[in-house]
C-alpha cells in the first residue's frame, strides 16, 4: 500500500455552481490495474477499507478521505453532497483518470449517486455497499438535524450510540476488537465535520430514478445484519440498476470492516459482474 501526501486539488465546479473551491484531500492508493475509487461511510475515513485492499487484485484502489474526515479539511462551503462529489471528480482530474468504477459505503454511496447526477461520464461502473437510494423520511431528517446541532453543543459523546447501528449483532457479540476500533474512530470525528455531513445527507434527494436512468453497470453489496440499510433497500437499488445483490454473512453496516475477507470476496464478485473480466485489468 502506498499512502500519498495530500493532493492540492483545484476543483472547477459545475457551471451551475459558479465557483471554484480549493480542497486538500488525503488520498491512499494501492494496487495496479483499472481505477477503483472507494468512498467511506459517515463519520469515518478511508482507513475503513484497509482490510479489503489486498483482496482486490487487478485494481488500482483509490480511497480518499472525504472532506472533513480523516486527513482532509472541511472547507467553508455550505453543506452539500454535491461539494463532496465535486471533490471526488477533482481527484480523478488530478490523477488523469477519465473514468473509474466508483463505490461507496453508506454516505460514500450517497456521494456515488450524486456523481451520477453530476458527471456520469466519469463513472464506468458503480458499487453500492451498505447504502440506500431513498431520501430520508421526515423523522430521519429531523434526527440528522438534531445530531448536527447536538454534536456542536455537546461534543463527540453524542456519537456513542451510533455503534449499535454501524455494526452487526454478530460483530458486537464476537468481535470486540472491531467494536473498539469503531469507538476510537468515532472519538476522532470532528464535531464541525459531523454536523456538516449530517446536514448534507439530510438534504439529499431520492436517487432510485437516477440509478434507473444512469445506464451504467452497477452492483449492490450488503451486510446480512445491516439494520441501517437493510436487504430491502439493497434490493430496491439492484432492481433500479438491473443487477443482483451480494450479501456478506454475519456483518452489519460496515461489512468491509467487520469481515474484510468476506467483503473482499463479495466485492470481487461485484466487480466481475460489472466488467465481465473477474476484476482483471483490461
Amino acid at each position: 500500500m502506498t499512502s500519498h501526501a495530500p493532493w492540492l486539488l483545484l476543483m472547477q465546479a459545475a457551471p451551475r455552481l459558479g465557483r471554484v473551491s480549493v480542497v486538500d484531500l488525503r488520498l491512499t492508493e494501492s494496487g495496479e490495474g483499472r481505477a477503483l475509487m472507494l468512498l467511506h461511510a459517515f463519520p469515518l475515513a478511508s482507513a475503513l477499507f484497509d482490510g479489503v485492499r489486498g483482496g482486490l487484485p487487478g485494481w488500482r484502489v483509490l480511497t480518499p478521505d472525504l472532506r472533513g474526515f480523516g486527513g482532509s479539511p472541511l472547507g467553508d462551503d455550505a453543506p452539500s453532497l454535491s461539494e463532496m462529489a465535486g471533490d471526488v471528480e477533482a481527484v480523478l482530474d488530478r490523477l488523469g483518470i477519465d473514468a473509474a468504477v466508483v463505490g461507496g459505503v453508506s454516505m460514500g454511496g450517497y456521494v456515488v449517486m450524486e456523481l451520477l447526477r453530476r458527471c456520469p461520464q466519469r463513472l464506468s461502473g458503480v458499487l453500492l455497499i451498505d447504502t440506500k437510494a431513498g431520501a430520508d423520511t421526515e423523522q430521519a431528517r429531523d434526527g440528522r438535524l438534531a445530531m448536527a446541532d447536538a454534536v456542536l453543543e455537546q461534543g463527540r459523546r453524542v456519537l456513542d450510540p451510533l455503534v449499535d447501528g454501524l455494526l452487526g449483532a454478530t460483530t458486537r457479540a464476537e468481535r470486540p476488537d472491531v467494536v473498539s476500533r469503531v469507538r476510537q474512530w468515532l472519538d476522532m470525528a470532528a464535531p464541525a465535520s459531523v454536523s456538516w455531513a449530517q446536514r448534507a445527507m439530510a438534504a439529499r434527494p431520492d436517487s432510485l430514478v437516477t440509478l434507473a436512468a444512469a445506464g451504467i453497470p452497477g452492483a449492490v453489496v450488503v451486510g446480512e445484519e445491516d439494520v441501517l440499510s437493510p436487504l430491502g433497500e439493497a434490493q430496491a437499488m439492484a432492481a433500479a440498476l438491473g443487477s443482483g445483490v451480494l450479501t456478506v454473512p454475519r456483518t452489519g453496516h460496515l461489512a468491509v470492516l467487520e469481515d474484510p475477507e468476506g467483503a473482499a470476496t463479495a466485492l470481487r464478485a461485484a466487480l466481475d459482474e460489472l466488467t465481465g473480466t473477474g476484476g482483471q485489468a483490461v
